[in-house]
């Protein structure tokens, strides 16, 4: 088609009958232009007549933001030459950048149409302020891009900034003159070319001679050559004479303007729009035929905007509805090679999108790792990103702390109660549930204890069995010692459950035997004391015996107190079953890495305290009547040992609530109740184990001599010492010290013996 038309129509009469056509149709005439690129005459409401063979810059700095993207560059900084050009590219640039996003402008800086001394240190200066925003988007004349050039090499800045210039600088030669170092690296854009062999043949044949229809050619020869026409040549000091035999790109550098395939493309477009209208409306009619004479300027841009035909370059001419051409852009990058020599190499394409050989690149002489230009680096793996207000791009890293994780880019997330962060904290895991191991320390020691207690207790039961009938086991009171022996062995075997790995079966066991042993013991003990004052109390009344104190009296009256805990216990069972749950609030620790779930019994301090309150109730009431017994002789009862056993288990059991309750905040909580529960049990059964039988246990196997029978006493003798004492007490509070003895002693030394002590069963007399 393009041969069709040079072959119809020679280059002036095209030329001469667009101008005819232009005359008939003002002030509507449709324009083509081969450099215009302002992004506002893509407005068809204001410029509906103006089309161009040249992309909008709105094209360039979409595909100037594709690059920036590419390299990971989110935080820039612009700069324009004051002006259309300059203003119009940037503010398409920043507008498309907040319309899409990820890229934010640190500043925007522009360059004066008339700048004073010292103005392009001062821009440098002031994109030094936002020192991460390194890379420059630049929409700016040769001059001024030449010269902010050489102010960051005044400033020492070679290298730190990165510079993507417009098709303003494109692959220009003299902006990067004798500063090629702090211009390495930039990339540069420019609309799709392709020089033009047949104008360069065309422009080097021109001369003096036979270019004289171009008045402005002379004025270009000199500029060119350097020299002068005319009589100035003959001057002194003056250019050399032109001789007129000088020939272009022979005797001075010539390199095709970049802009002559557009120029070319905008000519043929007006013609191929021109040939259409013409071979609709004139068929068959050679130049303009009447209908034509006189045409309305929105038939021709009609035409126009339908054009469709290879261009000189052989990439096709079209308009879109706006009247503009598509947006085709190589891509440019300026680097210093091995040899330190410079040169502009093509790094991509863009095309409606960008295409770019990354492994192309070259920052500094030899590396090709990518420099970066973000204003906050990425946060590491748990932690967030907190937004700088106003400034997306820009943010400061958090670490989810806690029981936190990383949610999204942006958030933290609670992990549910029972599950922890996980190591990078992008996920949760559940806590570690633990228990109280046998090979703890903390489970040693009171098995340990427990062991010794219960070889100690078998012991003593297997010698009040073997010695049944023997003198000490009968005034121990045989019935009531097994039931108390029963109750201390009961204390040292429940330290077994109460480390055991907690299940149903387990937890059965805690909540029976956990206040059952020392049930046993203080009703036991209990039951004795009460019996041993009640007769006492009767001795001075009168000379009968009390009711309820013989053995079966006391085994229904220790059963039935021992009948209250175990009733206890069944309502407990059946008011709440037990079961097992993991507790995760006992080792949530503030370090996730350290919490830990506790797998326990459904045993809470309140059920503790209301299991063991029955026998702490116990052993108060027994303590009360040991202290009330404490005046008795010691030839005639127990009262002093089980005196001294409950002021020692009230001791323990004293020193036992600060401790279980104190360290209920303690991470170490689980181990040092259970371990100081288990150890207060056995302790308490170690002291009426060591005080109540030992003794004995030693009479029967080391000084069977002792363990005979003695004369036994009437109630009525006994009676009379419980008197007698009661009368030395209360003259004590009255008389000075030895007066006392020295009258009440000689009424009583002929019925008590002088050395040897003697068991006294007051058991028989009592019935």
């Amino acid at each position: 088609m393009r041969k069709r038309l040079e072959t119809l129509y020679d280059w002036s009469t095209i030329l001469s009958i667009i101008q005819t056509i232009a005359f008939s149709m003002s002030p509507q005439i449709p324009q083509i232009s081969y450099a215009s690129t302002a992004p506002e005459l893509s407005d068809n409401t204001r410029y509906d007549f103006f089309s161009r063979v040249v992309p909008p810059d709105s094209y360039q700095a979409q595909a100037m933001l594709d690059i920036v993207t590419a390299m990971g560059w989110n935080y820039v900084s612009t700069l324009a030459s004051e002006g259309n050009y300059g203003e119009s590219g940037v503010e398409a640039f920043v507008q498309i950048s907040r319309e899409l996003g990820g890229v934010c402008i640190a500043q925007s800086l522009k360059v004066p149409r008339e700048p004073r001394l010292g103005e392009f240190d001062k821009i440098v200066l002031r994109l030094l302020e936002t020192p991460n925003a390194r890379a420059v988007i630049m929409f700016a004349n040769e001059d001024d891009i030449r010269r902010i050039l050489d102010a960051a090499k005044r400033n020492n800045l070679t290298g730190h900034f990165l510079w993507v210039g417009s098709d303003s600088w494109g692959s220009k030669i003299s902006p990067v003159v004798q500063q090629e170092r702090v211009a390495e690296g930039a990339i540069t854009i420019l609309p799709k070319r392709a020089s033009v062999d047949a104008f360069d043949r065309y422009f080097k044949s021109r001369s003096l001679s036979n270019n004289r229809r171009n008045v402005w050619f002379a004025e270009f020869w000199e500029e060119n050559f350097g020299c002068k026409l005319g009589m100035h040549g003959k001057r002194p000091g003056s250019p050399k004479k032109c001789t007129g035999l000088e020939k272009v790109g022979r005797d001075s550098s010539y390199e095709q303007e970049g802009k002559v395939q557009f120029v070319m493309d905008a000519v043929y477009a007006m013609a191929h729009a021109l040939h259409h209208m013409h071979r609709e409306l004139c068929t068959g009619y050679p130049g303009l035929c009447p209908r034509m004479a006189n045409i309305d300027g929105k038939e021709l841009l009609a035409h126009v905007r339908a054009v469709n035909f290879n261009g000189s370059a052989g990439t096709p001419v079209i308009f879109n509805e706006n009247g503009d051409a598509p947006g085709r852009y190589d891509i440019f990058q300026y680097q210093i090679n091995n040899r330190s020599t410079a040169e502009y190499k093509v790094i991509g394409h863009w095309t409606n999108q960008l295409h770019l050989y990354m492994d192309t690149l070259q920052w500094t002489t030899g590396d090709s790792s990518l420099p970066s230009s973000v204003c906050s680096l990425p946060c590491r793996t748990g932690e967030r990103k907190k937004v700088v207000k106003g400034v997306p791009c820009c943010w400061h890293c958090e670490r989810c702390e806690g029981y936190h994780i990383q949610a999204s880019e942006f958030t933290c997330e609670l992990c549910p109660y029972e599950m922890r962060p996980d190591r990078n904290r992008t996920g949760c895991q559940a806590i570690p549930i633990i228990k109280l191991e046998w090979h703890s320390p903390w489970a040693l020691v009171p098995v340990f204890i427990s062991v010794l207690g219960i070889i100690a207790t078998t012991f003593v039961i297997v010698t009040f069995v073997r010695y049944h009938d023997t003198p000490i086991v009968r005034a121990s009171g045989r019935e009531m010692s097994y039931v108390l022996l029963t109750g201390i062995f009961l204390c040292y075997i429940v330290t077994f459950p109460m480390i055991a790995a907690p299940d149903v079966v387990v937890c059965s066991f805690r909540r029976i035997f956990l206040g059952l042993g020392m049930c046993f013991s203080n009703a036991a003990l209990l039951t004795k004391t009460n019996r041993i004052h009640r007769i006492f109390e009767q001795g001075k009344k009168a000379v009968t015996a009390p009711r309820f104190i013989s053995p079966a009296s006391q085994l229904v009256i220790t059963f039935s107190l021992i009948s209250v805990q175990l009733m206890g216990v069944f309502m407990w069972f059946t008011v709440d079953p037990p079961h097992t749950f993991v507790d995760y609030g006992e080792q949530r620790t503030q370090d996730p890495g350290n919490a830990r779930g506790v797998l326990k019994c459904d045993i809470s301090d309140l059920s503790l305290i209301c299991s063991l309150g029955y026998s702490i109730l116990l052993m108060v009431t027994c303590t009360v009547y040991a202290i009330k017994t404490r005046s008795v002789p010691e030839t005639f009862n127990e009262a002093k040992p089980i005196g001294f056993t409950m002021y020692t288990t009230c001791i323990i059991w004293l020193a036992f609530i600060p401790i279980f309750f104190g360290t209920a905040q303690s991470a170490e909580r689980m181990y040092i109740q259970t371990a100081t529960l288990t150890v207060s049990l056995s302790l308490s059964a170690s002291v009426s184990l060591g005080m109540l039988y030992m003794p004995k246990v030693y009479i029967i196997i080391f000084h069977p001599e002792q363990n005979v029978p003695k004369r036994k006493r009437s109630f009525k003798a006994i009676v009379t010492a419980a008197t007698m004492t009661s009368k030395l007490s209360h003259l004590a509070a009255e008389r000075p010290n030895g007066e006392v003895k020295t009258e009440l002693c000689e009424g009583v030394e002929a019925s008590v013996p002088p050395t040897k002590t003697t068991y006294v069963s007051y058991t028989n007399h009592a019935m």
